[in-house]
């Protein structure tokens, strides 16, 4: 009896120890990528970068069929945790491109989160973010990705709802188009947060990348084993694991350079 309150408290004190690691383990990748100056955290929106980078083929030029999928950090402190991606489409021998993407504040402002644009740069920088190329096709088998793409988009489950946190979001929409399409081989980083969020009442489904599966808790904790993705734990949003595929580990904070 006389050691039984000392006992609750060392527990609970161990427990304290321990949950305060594993936030320190969580945050320690994002924390540093603002300090080694990774993350724009001064300019303005409006004055920021919006020019392209090069990366999307001229279509004047490349007349086959082209799909991208690109991957930029959020934009300020969000950029150290999480990106912002979208779908970039052309048809063969079509003279522009098409871009499908979730943005938070349309939907902030009573508008469709779901925006589909026509005769888009998707090469652009995203706010000051330069974009990173995640996974391209081009030719024959692109063109039939367009369709199954298209066919997806328009069956995205929540085109009006956007969180930033768990999701749904801007991955939650990537990740949900690539796992209707397998085709398309999309390896989304850890940084991608909300690309675990599977919906209200679904907790198992195929990785994004279509080579492998994942179990998810509305996106707060869960786990991906997959040949593309590698192991990927994830816990509050956040994942890390080992990619043995491109023998890289997967960390919070440094899915993208």
């Amino acid at each position: 009896m006389t050691t039984a309150g000392p006992r609750r408290w060392r527990r609970a004190l161990i427990s304290l120890v321990a949950l305060a690691g594993l936030l320190a383990l969580l945050l320690a990748g994002p924390l540093s990528v603002m300090a080694s100056g990774t993350v724009d955290l001064s300019t303005p929106w409006y004055a920021a970068r919006q020019d392209r980078t090069g990366q999307a083929p001229d279509p004047a030029l490349e007349r086959q069929a082209v799909v991208q999928v690109y991957g930029a950090r959020a934009m300020r402190w969000r950029g150290a945790f999480a990106i912002h991606p979208w779908i970039a489409v052309k048809r063969e021998g079509a003279a522009a491109y098409t871009t499908y993407q979730v943005i938070g504040w349309r939907a902030m402002r009573g508008g469709q989160a779901l925006v589909t644009t026509e005769g888009a740069e998707p090469d652009r920088h995203w706010y000051g973010a330069p974009p990173q190329l995640l996974v391209e096709h081009r030719g024959p088998h692109a063109q039939a990705l367009i369709d199954r793409i298209e066919s997806a988009v328009q069956r995205y489950p929540w085109p009006d709802r956007y969180r930033a946190w768990p999701g749904p979001n801007s991955n939650t929409f990537v990740a949900w188009v690539a796992r209707d399409v397998p085709g398309l081989g999309l390896d989304l980083p850890p940084t991608a947060i909300g690309k675990d969020w599977l919906g209200p009442a679904t907790w198992v489904a195929p990785a994004p990348s279509g080579t492998g599966w994942q179990v998810s808790l509305w996106g707060l904790a869960g786990a991906t084993l997959a040949r593309e993705e590698g192991l990927e734990v994830q816990l509050l949003g956040l994942a890390f694991g080992v990619d043995v595929n491109d023998a890289r580990l997967r960390l919070p904070g440094w899915g993208l350079p």
